[in-house]
Protein backbone atom coordinates (compact mmCIF):
# COMPACT_ATOMS: atom_id res chain seq x y z
CA UNK A 1 0.00 0.00 0.00
CA UNK A 2 2.64 2.60 0.78
CA UNK A 3 4.45 1.87 -2.31
CA UNK A 4 1.35 2.93 -4.56
CA UNK A 5 0.87 5.69 -2.33
CA UNK A 6 4.00 6.91 -2.65
CA UNK A 7 4.22 6.02 -6.68
CA UNK A 8 1.36 8.30 -6.72
CA UNK A 9 2.57 10.94 -5.04
CA UNK A 10 5.85 10.87 -6.89
CA UNK A 11 3.67 11.03 -10.27
CA UNK A 12 1.15 13.94 -8.71
CA UNK A 13 5.22 16.03 -8.21
CA UNK A 14 6.31 15.14 -11.04
CA UNK A 15 9.30 13.54 -9.95
CA UNK A 16 8.31 10.70 -12.01
CA UNK A 17 6.15 10.65 -15.69
CA UNK A 18 3.16 8.40 -16.24
CA UNK A 19 5.17 5.50 -18.25
CA UNK A 20 7.45 4.87 -14.57
CA UNK A 21 4.60 4.97 -13.09
CA UNK A 22 2.88 2.26 -15.09
CA UNK A 23 6.16 0.53 -14.82
CA UNK A 24 5.88 1.05 -10.68
CA UNK A 25 2.75 0.49 -10.15
CA UNK A 26 2.80 -3.12 -12.70
CA UNK A 27 -0.17 -2.03 -14.53
CA UNK A 28 -0.66 -2.73 -17.77
CA UNK A 29 -1.42 -0.95 -21.39
CA UNK A 30 -4.15 -3.05 -22.85
CA UNK A 31 -4.16 -0.38 -26.12
CA UNK A 32 -1.80 2.61 -26.01
CA UNK A 33 -3.50 3.59 -29.16
CA UNK A 34 -6.87 4.89 -27.79
CA UNK A 35 -6.09 5.60 -23.87
CA UNK A 36 -3.43 7.60 -22.83
CA UNK A 37 -0.50 6.44 -19.97
CA UNK A 38 -1.57 9.65 -17.60
CA UNK A 39 -4.92 8.48 -17.85
CA UNK A 40 -4.80 4.92 -16.49
CA UNK A 41 -2.24 6.17 -13.61
CA UNK A 42 -5.04 9.10 -13.14
CA UNK A 43 -7.79 6.23 -12.49
CA UNK A 44 -5.50 3.73 -10.46
CA UNK A 45 -4.02 6.68 -8.15
CA UNK A 46 -7.29 8.20 -7.63
CA UNK A 47 -8.49 4.88 -5.71
CA UNK A 48 -5.76 5.55 -3.12
CA UNK A 49 -6.38 8.82 -2.61
CA UNK A 50 -8.55 9.56 0.23
CA UNK A 51 -9.29 13.56 -0.46
CA UNK A 52 -11.51 12.97 -3.65
CA UNK A 53 -10.52 17.00 -4.73
CA UNK A 54 -7.37 15.57 -6.07
CA UNK A 55 -6.38 15.41 -9.22
CA UNK A 56 -3.58 13.25 -11.10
Amino acid sequence: MFKVLDTCARYRLGEINANEAIEKLKLKLTNPSTIQPRDIVKKYCSVFTPNEKIEF
